[in-house]
């Protein structure tokens, strides 16, 4: 399954090991993970929010880490998906699986 994260990133000094935490976990489950957290510094939020969109609809699953309620993009996230009926859950506890 491909799976999308979304989290709080922006303000977040740790949300590179947060974010890589959970893909490893959702991958050892045998999952591809859509991560938002390996994109490159650089770019506008606008690029951002684009890049992030287009990888939300690639996947089959997208999951909010509990943190995602602070964050803007990932407010617009979880909105897109229970606007469209795209499959969403809460990160709780991956290792007894999504």
């Amino acid at each position: 399954m491909k799976i999308y994260l979304a989290g709080k990133i922006t303000g977040d000094k740790r949300y590179k090991a947060k974010f890589r935490e959970a893909a490893k976990n959702l991958e050892a489950q045998g999952h591809v993970v859509l991560n938002p957290a390996t994109l490159p510094d650089g770019l506008t939020d606008a690029d951002y929010m684009r890049i992030c969109m287009a990888m939300l609809e690639a996947a089959d699953l997208s999951v909010f880490l509990p943190d995602y309620r602070e964050s803007r993009g990932a407010m617009m996230e979880w909105g897109w998906c229970q606007r469209t009926g795209k499959e969403c859950a809460l990160y709780l506890n991956v290792k007894k699986g999504v």
